[in-house]
């Protein structure tokens, strides 16, 4: 039996879209801290109620971070994933002085899984498994 609590309501849809993304830093550079994953947590969370979606969990390590994010079917995520990769690397640079290869934080490339249907335990769980060392 499907919770009918997990879908979100448009005016003229019933939608329950999830994506799984993956930034990742210039040449895979540890620069990224504790304070800096926190910090942002915000910066992503306030990007996507832009957006109209939802940030569900955000963590990372020294260098990536991942997010899953609930969205409505009318954003695209490549644009969603330009906004929050750029407004992230702008803010985070302003607030904290980092060292970065050429002013850029990002990589230019990203993952991002579509994960729809999944209850998010599962989703949690695949990305704890993928996060530890083989």
């Amino acid at each position: 039996m499907v919770n009918t609590e997990d879908y979100r309501t448009g005016r003229h849809c019933v939608f329950g879209m999830h994506v799984h993304l993956v930034f990742v830093t210039k040449y895979r550079r540890n620069v990224l801290t504790g304070q800096h994953h926190d910090f942002l947590r915000e910066v992503f969370a306030k990007v996507c109620a832009d957006f109209g979606a939802s940030l569900t969990e955000c963590n990372g390590e020294d260098d990536h971070v991942h997010l899953l994010v609930e969205y409505p079917p009318q954003v695209a995520v490549s644009k969603l994933v330009n906004s929050l990769k750029g407004v992230a690397s702008r803010r985070l640079k302003q607030r904290f002085p980092m060292r970065t290869y050429r002013g850029h934080l990002w990589s230019p490339s990203y993952f991002a899984a579509s994960c729809g249907g999944a209850p998010l335990s599962i989703i949690r769980q695949y990305v704890e498994n993928q996060r530890r060392p083989a």
